[in-house]
C-alpha cells in the first residue's frame, strides 16, 4: 500500500460549501486548529501536540491548494512546536523546572524579528514566483513571514505574538477564500477572535505578575 492510498480517504469530499467540496483534511485541520489556539490562549501545554497534528493536516491541504510556502511552513511549525513545548515546560533555561512566564518583546527581539521577517518575505516571494506555479507568491510569503515571527513569540510567551497572529489572520482570511478554502477561511476568522481573547488573557497574567514586584519596589 502506497502513501497515496493511505491519504486518499482524507481527500474525499464530505460536503460542499459555496459550491466547493470540503474534505476530511480541511475538516480535521479546522478542528485541531481551533482547539490548539484555544489551548494556547489558556496557556495549556497540550496546545503543542494538538498543534503538531494540525500542522500535518495542513501540509496536505495547502499542498493540494498550491500554497507551497504555507505547506512548507507547517514543517517549520512542527520543529518550533518541539522547541515551544520544551521552553513552556522548563522555563526556557537548562535545568529549570519552572513554567515560562508571559513577558513583553524586547527592542532587540523586535529588531531581529522585523529584519528576519522582511528579508524572509522578499526572498520567499522571489522563490515562489520563479520556482513554483503559485498564483499568490507575495501573499503566501507574507503570511509565512508573519506566522514564523508570531510562532517565535508564542514559543517564548511574548505578549506581542498575539498581535502578529492577528496581522497574519487578517491576510489569511481573504487568501484562503480566494483559493476556495472557505472552511479554512472561516476557521481563521475564529482564530482572530481567539487571538483577541488570548491577548487579553496574557495581558492580565503579565499585569498580575508585575504587581508583587511593584509592591516591593
Amino acid at each position: 500500500m502506497s502513501l497515496a492510498d493511505v491519504l486518499e480517504p482524507l481527500q474525499r469530499p464530505l460536503f460542499t460549501l459555496l459550491d466547493t467540496p470540503v474534505g476530511w483534511t480541511e475538516v480535521l485541520g479546522f478542528g485541531t486548529g481551533a482547539l490548539c489556539v484555544w489551548l494556547v490562549a489558556r496557556q495549556h501545554l497540550a496546545n503543542w501536540p494538538i498543534g503538531i497534528a494540525n500542522n500535518l493536516f495542513f501540509v496536505l491541504l495547502f499542498t493540494q491548494a498550491g500554497l507551497y510556502a504555507d505547506a512548507g511552513l507547517q514543517i517549520v511549525f512542527i520543529v518550533l512546536a518541539a522547541y515551544g513545548w520544551w521552553t513552556w515546560t522548563h522555563g526556557g533555561g537548562p535545568g529549570s523546572a519552572e513554567a515560562l512566564p508571559v513577558r513583553r518583546t524586547t527592542r532587540t527581539e523586535w529588531t531581529w524579528l522585523l529584519a528576519a521577517g522582511t528579508v524572509g518575505t522578499l526572498a520567499l516571494t522571489l522563490l515562489l514566483d520563479r520556482a513554483t506555479d503559485s498564483t499568490v507568491p507575495f501573499w503566501d510569503a507574507l503570511t509565512t513571514g508573519l506566522s514564523l515571527m508570531a510562532t517565535y513569540g508564542q514559543c517564548r510567551k511574548r505578549l506581542e505574538s498575539w498581535w502578529l497572529w492577528i496581522a497574519a489572520d487578517v491576510v489569511y482570511v481573504p487568501l484562503y477564500a480566494h483559493k476556495g478554502l472557505y472552511l479554512t477561511s472561516l476557521l481563521y476568522v475564529g482564530f482572530m477572535a481567539l487571538c483577541v481573547a488570548g491577548l487579553r488573557g496574557w495581558s492580565r497574567d503579565l499585569a498580575a505578575a508585575r504587581r508583587p514586584l511593584e509592591a516591593v519596589a
